[in-house]
């Protein structure tokens, strides 16, 4: 069902629907379903059906699809068995254990992905309307919290303003950021662009708070500038700056039970990967320990949450064949699949892809093709990177995050030792990859499948190999860590790896425990 039919099918009802709702809509993995739904329960006294009508919780409760706390605990790492066979056999469910979730249903609803849904093939227009389609969406957001105008009525109107205005010279504008450059004096010139034209706005070294926010923006991004023209009316001074931002409010969310489990970058097929770990972590998803407390977290799991790197593939970087112990990238799979089909058919597994699995490079990345999803078991779902998923009512966004090596690069104070700093940089942004043209090679599609437009409840990420939790404005920022020995790049650059740490979301409270399976 594509935009067209979409807004057809409310227009032939007699509403008028908001593109963001349709970029909504078109975007779930049963549009038409609801369409129905959204026109069955609408408030007759709705004229604009908003995202803010569309109750996908409710919706998601209806369908099936099959498809602030950080505890790093050593008690619940204890006593772990090390020894292990090399040759691994799935452990026998040990006497007495049930999974509190064994009899209970876990649903998956995919809300946003990538998959089937590429139409891009690198045409000059489709990257216009794919920066169009981001600017568009995240402006709709500025806008809602400053009275903007168009850059084009700068240049006719010289400073003057909207009617109602506190200052009749202060002025509001909304860009995205095409140039950033320093003045001798130091202060900060950001060249901005929307629809209708471009501007030059100035941020003076003096004004402290606002200059420390302009350190962190980068290139791309999508900002709201208010302040006054100098006198030729060629330049503003920039008096407040406004972010996409989340906004400050308890998100409202369907009360659940039961945990999640949340890995990334397991990197299959490596000889740097950890098997011994992850057997351990294997018996502990299906209750083979001795630890109390661990056993009690194993009955109660319902999601285990891959965010890509499921393999180290082959090819992907100059020299990788001589650090694999699996030279062919389907037979990584192979075990890979192998593994998977080792872990309890109650617990629900979703995978999505990251740059060392066999899908196209340029994000998004669609999901596995179906020649390596049948190597795994029935409970595994494959969705793209990124992608949103409705955990019964927990809204998951998987980002596998190679978009972190351009924040490290870029913005101040990020690094890869504290992965959740640049995860609070996408949450300001709204925006998973906001630089255009840098490490990350993304597809020009005629949605950005990178706006943040819907709030998460979880944001899951991985790439950089090391554990961080944190929280910002109500969403629980996770990057999962890796099963994968520090390799000989890491070694070069410095970046030392927290592998076999898997964080673990209880669905009610969004509390989050570190396991170690590496001890």
């Amino acid at each position: 069902m594509n935009e067209i039919d979409v807004l057809t099918a409310f227009i032939e009802e007699g509403y008028q629907i908001s593109p963001e709702a349709v970029d909504l809509i078109c975007s779930h993995c049963s549009p038409k379903e609801l369409v129905a739904y959204v026109l069955e329960n609408i408030d007759l006294s709705v004229l604009v059906i908003d995202v803010e009508h569309i109750d996908l919780e409710s919706f998601s409760s209806l369908t099936h699809v099959n498809e602030e706390s950080f505890h790093l605990s050593d008690e619940l790492t204890s006593g772990a068995d090390s020894s292990y066979e090399h040759s691994y056999q799935a452990p026998s469910m040990p006497e007495g254990f049930q999974s509190n979730y064994c009899n209970v249903e876990s649903p998956i609803a995919i809300l946003s992905d990538i998959t089937d849904n590429s139409t891009c093939v690198g045409e000059y227009m489709e990257f216009v309307q794919f920066f169009r389609n981001r600017y568009t969406r995240l402006s709709d957001i500025i806008r809602s919290r400053i009275t903007a105008r168009p850059i084009e009525s700068l240049k006719k109107g010289k400073g003057t303003n909207f009617r109602g205005s506190k200052d009749a010279s202060e002025i509001s504008i909304i860009g995205m950021i095409s140039d950033m450059k320093s003045t001798s004096n130091g202060h900060k010139i950001i060249e901005v662009e929307d629809p209708t034209g471009s501007f030059s706005v100035l941020i003076r070294m003096a004004d402290k708070e606002l200059f420390e926010q302009a350190s962190h923006f980068v290139l791309d991004e999508v900002v709201g500038f208010t302040g006054n023209l100098t006198n030729d009316g060629n330049l503003m001074i920039v008096q407040k700056i406004t972010l996409p931002d989340l906004p400050a409010v308890n998100p409202k969310r369907t009360k659940t039970s039961g945990k999640a489990v949340l890995t990334s970058d397991i990197h299959i097929g490596s000889n740097t990967f950890l098997e011994e770990p992850w057997e351990r972590f294997l018996d502990f998803l299906n209750g083979d320990t001795d630890n109390e407390a661990l056993a009690a977290i194993s009955k109660e799991i319902r999601y285990l949450l891959v965010a890509g790197d499921l393999v180290d593939g082959v090819g992907i970087y100059p020299g990788q064949d001589e650090e694999l112990s699996i030279l062919d990238v389907y037979d990584q799979y192979k075990k890979a699949g192998e593994y998977f089909s080792m872990i309890p058919k109650h617990i629900k597994i979703i995978i999505s892809p990251g740059n060392h699995d066999a899908v196209r490079q340029a994000e998004p990345q669609p999901r596995l093709p179906e020649s390596i999803r049948d190597y795994f078991p029935e409970n595994v779902t494959f969705v793209g990177n990124p992608s949103i998923v409705d955990l019964d009512g927990v809204k998951v966004m998987l980002y596998h995050g190679r978009s972190i090596d351009d924040l490290v690069a870029a913005v101040p104070g990020v690094s890869y030792a504290d992965p959740t700093k640049a995860m609070v940089e996408m949450m300001k942004f709204r925006h998973l990859s906001p630089i255009y043209g840098s490490r990350v090679s993304i597809a020009p599609e005629k949605k950005d499948y990178f706006v943040i437009g819907n709030v998460p409840d979880i944001l899951h990420c991985g790439h950089v190999h090391t554990v961080g939790v944190e929280w910002y404005k109500n969403v629980l920022l996770i990057n999962s860590g890796t099963w994968q020995d520090q390799t000989e790049f890491q070694k070069r650059v410095n970046v030392v790896p927290t592998p076999a740490q898997v964080p673990v979301v209880d669905l009610e409270t969004l509390k989050t425990t570190i396991l170690k399976f590496n001890e």
